[in-house]
């Protein structure tokens, strides 16, 4: 007996529709996709979604509504999660409500803690990270999330609202970045990351799995470099040599915005927010030590899907 489900991850950035149909024990994908809704765009550091950012998430979860219309989704089986932009928004009952009436969409709005545990959950069913201990990080808009686990716990976890949309609207004042701005931002995160610094400290990570955004942007520019080409939509599992990120991380920083747009396998949703991403995930190999980077294509999404398919 197969039962389709829908899950909607509402990011600060982007929304992400996942259809998929549930046989015992697996599940085929049906529809996938994600569009830019940006709702902490002029108001995340205000802690509001702003008025025009509701009018962006309507657009997109109208069209997601026709998608689990026209494929038969059941309201009871569709899951949608709201992160960092709406669960620190004074204004998140409001704009909850008005989505619920428009869309019939019921948000539950998720904190950090249980994002994590989402994340990992995700990670780990894309790739295979081994059984040392890893240091899973997901970068969105509004919080970045730290997990360090192995494939079958998780040791310890936490969230920091040190997003990228965040971050760009309070350094991102010169473009490319200046040597100043870029040095606050570095300050900044030395500041934030502190619990950070005390968990790796104990559990000594070897590598860095990433998931999301930034770093499913980084390897599709691997890949165009050195494929002329997309990776496969089946690997959800990737290396990313280190050598290949610093090449890409100084593309990226000294170029403006036109410059890295030209970066064969740059998207515009992510042109600007990537600057930022990228000098926090330096800041991480570089203050921890570590070498190696995976890239993990599931994160929240797949991690929701993951405790459905054990119920």
């Amino acid at each position: 007996m197969s039962s389709r489900l829908g899950i909607i991850d509402l990011g600060t950035n982007t929304f992400h529709l996942l259809i998929v149909d549930k046989n015992a024990g697996s599940f085929t994908s049906i529809f996938h996709e994600s569009r830019p809704a940006r709702i902490g765009l002029g108001g995340i550091n205000k802690r509001i979604i702003t008025p025009e950012a509701i009018d962006r998430a309507m657009d997109v979860l109208l069209y997601f509504r026709e998608k689990l219309d026209s494929f038969n989704v059941e309201p009871e089986n569709t899951f949608a999660f709201g992160t960092s932009a709406i669960r620190n928004a004074d204004n998140k009952t409001d704009f909850c409500a008005q989505i619920l009436t428009k869309t019939g969409i019921d948000i539950t709005v998720i904190d950090g803690n249980r994002e994590a545990e989402y994340i990992y959950y995700g990670v780990r069913n894309g790739a295979d990270i081994g059984h040392s201990p890893s240091l899973i990080m997901d970068i969105g808009g509004g919080s970045v999330e730290f997990i360090i686990g192995n494939q079958s716990q998780i040791f310890w976890k936490q969230s920091f609202e040190i997003g990228g949309q965040r971050l760009m609207e309070k350094f991102m004042r010169n473009d490319p970045l200046s040597q100043s701005d870029r040095k606050n931002l570095y300050n900044h995160f030395e500041e934030n990351l502190i619990p950070l610094a005390n968990a790796v400290h104990q559990y000594a990570p070897e590598k860095l799995v990433g998931s999301s955004g930034t770093f499913d942007t980084l390897i599709d520019i691997d890949f165009h470099h050195r494929t002329s080409d997309w990776p496969s939509r089946k690997q959800t599992d990737f290396e990313l040599p280190i050598e290949e990120f610093y090449r890409i991380y100084a593309l990226i920083l000294s170029g403006n915005h036109a410059e890295r747009m030209d970066i064969p396998g740059m998207i515009e949703l992510r042109v600007d927010m990537i600057v930022v991403a990228v000098c926090l995930i330096d800041y991480v190999l570089k203050s921890h030590g570590i070498r190696k980077l995976q890239v993990s294509s599931y994160a929240l999404k797949e991690g929701v899907l993951a405790e459905l398919m054990s119920k």
